[in-house]
């Protein structure tokens, strides 16, 4: 029974619902980051294209092309009408066969199995665009104009930029060809699950349309149509000048007779219908990532701002971003009823060290902002930390031994009056800050004007 036709059918119908339950659940999940999405995408869109698959192959089986379902049953009812015990038996062999065959979950062993989506360093993982290759083409070329390469991100899909007469070049079409390669590549690396190509059916329908109702570009503005000649005849009444516009118009030669022209203009005419379709998908795509290129402009601006040191810590922390996230994705949520502080292993501490510590006892410092600290360890050693050293430098205090345990800011205030008036400090000194002026204006305090006079100086 397991090699019949029908049992092949109900694996496949098994295998199709198994996929599709496994596609709900992990689009169930929502992903923490950009890596994750792009990994979730990629496995739906596997698992969508393993549905499509064994799809195609039902399709084969019910079609039935060479009979073979159709006689297998039409067997399986002759056996039935002539053997009582063959119902028992297929119901035995039905039962054995998953014994004998082990059922493995093809769409776990597949998603498991699936290779990394690979970007390069510039690309950052899917956020930004990697243009730096077609720049160098752009400002090699003729067509190409000198500017920076943050400029040329938002130049580049505006291909009616570009003159009509450069279009038709061999160096123009390698180069477009290249910027539609990459923006695909792109697109199917970042977004999986789009389709393209009924995407680029639309562009082509859209395209053609004005080319079948006018019979030529519709963005282009000639003198004369030269699609509504049939014949040389016809052009040669309307004149070399008028002729000559035209085919200016066009992006076409101009030289030779009207009979070489009339010629001309039909072997080019197919090279701006591909030119034109070209030009359309990578507007279209440069549309669906519109955000992308605008992120790329601005993270290559905010580069060009940096220094090298600056460039090297943000790769750094990048990569220390790309490892953390690899790590942690085997990593399940912690149970932690009690709320307890995370250990040098990043598990919750022991209870009884819980209480040893007296890390549920709360202590507030009003210096310090109203910072809670946990725990008698913690609040004595803060006194010494930044954040209270900068709340006493901001009161105009001293930090000194005599402040410890104080953390009200009145408190603070008090003591340090007290303290300068232990000090002296606010203790009035006549014979210091007393003054007197002598008869030429010059002025003293009181114990250097009474030794000057004592001496007769004054």
């Amino acid at each position: 029974m397991s090699a019949t036709l029908l049992e092949v059918t109900r694996a496949y119908h098994e295998e199709v619902e198994r996929l599709e339950r496994t596609i709900v659940e992990d689009l169930q999940n929502d992903p923490p980051c950009n890596r994750d999405r792009l990994h979730q995408s990629h496995r739906v869109r596997s698992m969508i294209d393993q549905i499509s698959a064994t799809t195609y192959k039902l399709i084969e089986i019910y079609e039935d092309d060479n009979n073979a379902r159709k006689d297998e049953i039409a067997a399986l009812r002759c056996q039935m009408d002539h053997e009582d015990n063959l119902f028992y038996e297929l119901l035995k062999e039905i039962r054995e066969y998953p014994r004998r065959h082990r059922v493995v979950d093809r769409a776990t062993d597949m998603v498991e199995s699936m290779l990394e989506v690979e970007f390069s360093g510039e690309e950052g993982s899917g956020r930004y665009l990697d243009l730096h290759q077609l720049y160098n083409d752009y400002m090699n070329s003729k067509f190409g104009e000198p500017l920076e390469y943050s400029a040329y991100l938002q130049v580049f899909p505006q291909a009616g930029k570009i003159p009509r007469k450069l279009k038709l070049t061999r160096q123009y079409k390698e180069y477009l060809s290249k910027v539609l390669e990459y923006l695909i590549g792109f697109f199917q690396r970042t977004e999986p699950l789009q389709d393209l190509e009924t995407i680029f059916s639309k562009v082509k329908t859209e395209l053609e349309e004005p080319w079948a109702s006018k019979g030529h570009d519709p963005s282009q503005h000639t003198a004369i149509d030269l699609d509504d000649y049939s014949t040389v005849e016809e052009l040669i009444e309307e004149g070399p000048e008028r002729l000559k516009e035209g085919l200016a118009a066009r992006g076409l030669k101009t030289g030779g007779t009207i009979l070489q022209r009339h010629f001309l203009k039909g072997e080019q005419i197919n090279d701006w219908k591909e030119i034109a379709l070209m030009e359309a998908k990578m507007e279209k795509l440069c549309d669906l990532l519109h955000k992308t290129i605008v992120r790329t402009k601005e993270n290559v601006e905010r580069k060009q701002a940096l220094t090298y040191q600056e460039m090297e810590v943000e790769r750094e922390e990048n990569e220390v971003q790309a490892a953390t996230e690899s790590d942690d994705d085997d990593e399940q949520p912690i149970y932690n009823p009690m709320k307890l502080p995370m250990g040098w292993d990043g598990k919750p501490i022991p209870y009884w060290l819980y209480k040893l510590h007296g890390l549920g006892q709360e202590f507030k410092c009003e210096i310090c902002g109203n910072q809670s600290y946990w725990g008698r360890r913690a609040y004595e050693r803060h006194f010494k930390e930044w954040r209270h050293q900068h709340g006493m430098r901001c009161l105009g205090i001293p930090n000194t031994k005599n402040f410890n345990e104080v953390t009200l800011v009145e408190e603070a205030k008090e003591l340090w009056e007290r303290i300068q008036e232990r000090q002296g400090v606010n203790k009035w000194r006549p014979d210091l800050e007393e003054e007197y002026e002598d008869q030429e204006g010059n002025i003293y305090n009181k114990k250097t004007y009474t030794d000057l006079q004592r001496q007769g100086l004054i």
